[in-house]
């Protein structure tokens, strides 16, 4: 008996141990917070419970922007990286120029039934660095223009199905704008006018819908007739504080005080602020709201979008065996798969599976802007542009100034493209 027990108890070792051995445990990083951090936890849990003794994913979650990419870039360069991580897709060119990132290729798509034609076009193209995929996008998140359903009605600025009419154009939104203000409300529209990121998102969608680059083909930063369309756009937001329409030298938490307080009747800002409006209202501290892309103020749809991503470090001297990049696009796929979920946080899916299914066709404001998947605008490729980068600190240096009136729209943009240019070289 005794022998019998203790055979039982090794071969029930034996079996834990290949259990173990069999389970992949895939160390993962990201720099979500907020409402962004709260779903992606659900979504891991989720996951982990699911493959059970199969994959299992290890979280941690570092600090978003700047210390986020370096440590990326340093743990890679030594091999202590993760196995996994959220990538925005503006950094893919820096990432991919010190070497931290590993392709993706077509077998690592094949293995799990992906391929671009899931996902929105632009969206795919993003995540590519010369041609050379370096990263699956999850999401597409991009500026809106948030509005006040109370004050528009009332200034007869909204159609039967409760949208903004009369916006399109830097003619029409400035009358709406004034039309507001006859009508009570302090301000047309809020938005960061303090600091470099909602600068640079609107500035940035301003050019693009006059058919603008920011860079061009060899590298050189707003050349020939881009430059009198960046004038213009940084003139159009200046214009917005000169005439009293926004107020001037406004940062982040009071632009959405100011919309939410009921000053101002517009608010753009990103789709990431729709869970902050809806528990609002759901709390019955907020007015009736919705949601929109932003007007087409010149003669093409263009704005800025950005990308939640998903990327495999090239980590030095300790790549990934097949078994575990394996396991690393399960994760992958799975996430994309259930991502319809993930756009409750206020983004489009890049799956267009998630995107074009009943849930999020009913999901409001999201499907009411989802056209954004298709005139989103993504941040040029360059090593000196996207999230965190010189770019974000010349618009803070130089747009933000013109846009207080502190220097002509064709001062700052000059100074913009030298400094640019001369880091670039």
């Amino acid at each position: 008996m005794i022998f019998k027990t203790m055979k039982a108890a090794l071969v029930t070792s034996a079996l834990m141990v290949s259990a173990a051995q069999a389970q992949q445990v895939v160390e993962w990083w990201d720099f979500l917070g907020g409402g962004d951090g709260v779903r992606m936890k659900t979504l891991i849990e989720e996951f982990n419970t699911e493959h059970a003794g199969e994959i299992q994913i290890n979280a941690t979650t570092l600090e978003w922007g700047t210390p986020f990419y370096t440590k990326v870039q340093t743990s890679a360069a030594v091999g202590e990286g993760p196995d996994i991580m959220t990538y925005h897709l503006s950094r893919l060119p820096l990432g991919v120029s010190t070497g931290a990132l590993s392709p993706i290729t077509a077998d690592d798509l094949a293995g799990v039934g992906l391929s671009g034609d899931q996902f929105a076009t632009a969206n795919w193209e993003a995540a590519q660095v010369d041609g050379t995929l370096y990263a699956i996008p999850f999401d597409i998140h991009a500026i809106v223009l948030y509005y006040n359903k109370d004050l528009l009605g009332a200034a007869g600025l909204l159609d039967d199905a409760g949208i903004p009419i009369g916006l399109d154009s830097v003619e029409g939104f400035t009358t709406a704008m004034e039309t507001l203000q006859t009508n009570g409300a302090e301000y047309g529209v809020s938005f960061q006018s303090a600091g470099n990121g909602t600068n640079w998102r609107i500035f940035y969608s301003l050019l693009g819908q006059q058919g603008g680059s920011f860079i061009d083909e060899n590298g050189d930063f707003l050349t020939d007739d881009n430059f009198d369309k960046a004038v213009n756009a940084v003139q159009t937001m200046a214009d917005w504080v000169s005439n009293g329409y926004t107020a001037s030298d406004v940062e982040y938490p009071a632009s959405i005080a100011l919309f939410t307080g009921g000053n101002a009747a517009m608010h753009i800002n990103g789709v990431w602020e729709v869970p902050t409006f809806t528990d609002l209202h759901a709390a019955g501290d907020l007015f009736e709201w919705g949601a929109i892309e932003l007007p087409m103020f010149f003669s093409e749809k263009a704005t800025w979008a950005d990308s939640h991503a998903f990327a495999i470090p090239n980590n030095a001297g300790n790549e990934l065996t097949a078994e575990e990049r394996a396991a690393v696009m399960q994760v992958i796929a799975w996430m994309n798969e259930r991502s319809t979920f993930w756009a409750t946080a206020g983004h489009l899916p890049a799956f267009n599976a998630a995107r074009e299914n009943e849930e999020f066709r009913t999901m409001q404001p999201n499907a009411t802007y989802s056209v954004l998947a298709e005139t989103a605008f993504f941040d040029p490729s360059s090593v000196l542009a996207g999230v965190a980068s010189p770019v974000y600190d010349a618009i803070g240096n130089y747009v933000y100034p013109a846009i207080g009136g502190e220097m002509t729209a064709e001062e700052a943009v000059t100074e913009m493209r030298d400094d640019l240019d001369n880091q670039n070289y």
